[in-house]
């Protein structure tokens, strides 16, 4: 092997090292956690939303009332997540929870969308993890397949539509297309 030390301005996965970050729960839970999210989120076997509700409150999450989890969703550590009353969540949904995500009531997350906490510094030889916490305030819709970058807020009853990337803060109200997404125009509710 060469010596990372002489070759600068390139990538050494070598030296990665996570410090000072803590996903937090112990070893213990988190392998627990592990097979309880293979088997009854990450399944399609397995539909019950309550004892889903069950679980995750068990591990940690502060879930609200009349929360929905279809098949096959993903879930990194619920111990970071805080969830509020009458949401969905679809089929294919990853919640990346490396640091806490904060779903308001009412909200709705789409089939195959995707809530990353956490990331890589690019600019760093070792390539270090970066995180930030996401907050999706009450009434947001997530469409299918969009992808919500770690550190944003989604205004209340902002609408993230299908398949678009969202890097930052979005307004109140607003409806944001695109990768980078924009916005397009005002959310109207009649």
């Amino acid at each position: 092997m060469k010596d990372v030390n002489t070759q600068k301005g390139k990538t050494h996965l070598v030296l990665y090292n996570n410090y000072p970050y803590n996903p937090g729960g112990g070893v213990l839970k988190r392998l627990l956690w592990y097979y309880i999210n293979a088997f009854f989120f990450k399944s399609s076997l397995f539909p019950f939303y309550g004892i889903k509700v069950f679980l995750l409150r068990l591990f940690g999450a502060k879930v609200g009332k009349m929360v929905e989890f279809k098949p096959c969703v993903n879930i990194k550590y619920p111990w970071n997540l805080t969830i509020g009353n009458e949401v969905w969540v679809g089929e294919n949904v990853w919640l990346d929870s490396l640091v806490p995500i904060s779903i308001g009531s009412n909200v709705c997350i789409s089939q195959d969308a995707r809530l990353y906490t956490g990331s890589h510094n690019y600019k760093k030889p070792s390539f270090d993890l970066i995180t930030g916490s996401i907050t999706i305030e009450d009434g947001v819709w997530i469409c299918a397949g969009a992808l919500i970058n770690k550190g944003v807020t989604l205004g209340s009853h902002s609408i993230v539509t299908a398949g678009s990337v969202i890097a930052k803060d979005t307004d109140p109200y607003g409806i944001y297309q695109g990768n980078p997404a924009v916005k397009i125009r005002e959310r109207v509710i009649e």
